[in-house]
């Protein structure tokens, strides 16, 4: 097997007979590193530490990941223009912290009758929010509503 000792030098290719006596001497633990390689390459090194260095760096990368929401916001066909503006203005909220946003047009009732209406709004919305995101997934009817989701540019 290939030998690396504590200190990250190469050893050479040793017995496995001479490897354990090497990481006895030195009081620490035998490790295969990389059991598919020919000849296999095994390390001398202090096992519960690297095991904890394991761990730690895989917590830190853990905190880095940015989880992604998916914040929704509801419409109606006939809306007000102020209230189109403070939803719009939720939708860019969203959208600079990173989520990802649904935005979903519910009729009630007869306004049923008004799909074309909803669907022009909606069209607008994209328009709108153009500068900070992008489509993901365009309008579909779902049973009493139309759904679209914008991803974060």
């Amino acid at each position: 097997m290939r030998l690396i000792d504590q200190d990250g030098n190469q050893a050479g290719v040793v017995s496995i007979g001479e490897a354990l006596r090497m990481s006895k001497e030195a009081e620490l633990d035998l490790v295969e590193v990389a059991s598919q390689a020919v000849p296999p390459v095994c390390r001398i090194i202090d096992f519960s530490k690297f095991k904890y260095d394991q761990e730690k760096k895989e917590k830190e990368a853990r905190k880095k990941q940015k989880v992604i929401h998916l914040k929704e916001i509801k419409f109606h066909p006939f809306i007000d223009e102020n209230d189109y503006q403070v939803k719009l203005h939720n939708l860019e909220r969203f959208l600079k912290q990173g989520d990802k946003g649904k935005i979903t047009m519910v009729f009630r009732g007869r306004e049923m009758n008004y799909i074309a209406k909803g669907k022009q709004v909606l069209e607008k919305l994209a328009q709108d929010i153009a500068p900070l995101g992008e489509v993901e997934k365009a309008p579909y009817m779902e049973g009493r509503m139309i759904t679209m989701i914008i991803m974060p540019k």
